[in-house]
């Protein structure tokens, strides 16, 4: 057994397998899920495993650029919100508004891997959009100028930048 790390040994291959702009979609339990599909099902009852405690998992290991969900969180559910946001803070990630609709019909067919939760918690699906270390892929000791896209994660990153849907 290894500490620190993931357990479940389908989502931790199919986390082996991401790279720059996969997308994992992380799931309520009712969330419908496309067919063919590589699904790790974390819901084992109702509530358990819920939806936060895999996105905190994730948040130690996955590189996100941006998690996409539904501009309802941030209105309706606002302590979900508030968590999320917790999640993601000091990561650079950017927060994205996508209908519940958008996320069924164009971000659920592009998922690589799709985690289901046994939540039961409205609005609690989120694409998540894979990315690199800032910091890795553009030192400073090489002398490559990084893209203004990497600059800004970095920003956020060093600063520990809440982020904030806009809608």
């Amino acid at each position: 057994m290894q500490p620190h790390r993931i357990l479940h040994a389908d989502l931790a291959r199919a986390l082996a397998t991401l790279g720059h702009t996969d997308v994992v979609l992380v799931t309520d339990a009712g969330f419908p899920i496309p067919a063919g599909a590589h699904v790790v099902d974390l819901g084992l009852t109702a509530g358990t495993v819920d939806v936060l405690t895999i996105l905190r998992t994730l948040r130690e290991h996955l590189f996100v650029e941006e998690v996409r969900f539904a501009p309802e969180v941030k209105t309706r559910y606002p302590s979900l919100y508030a968590e999320v946001q917790d999640v993601y803070t000091g990561s650079g990630a950017a927060f994205v508004a996508a209908p519940h609709e958008e996320l069924i019909e164009t971000w659920a067919p592009r998922a690589k891997v799709v985690i289901r939760s046994g939540s039961l918690t409205a609005w609690a699906n989120f694409a998540l959009v894979a990315s690199t270390d800032p910091f890795a892929w553009f030192r400073d000791d090489e002398g490559v100028e990084p893209l203004p896209l990497y600059v800004e994660r970095r920003r956020r990153i060093t600063e520990g930048v809440v982020p904030e849907l806009e809608v």
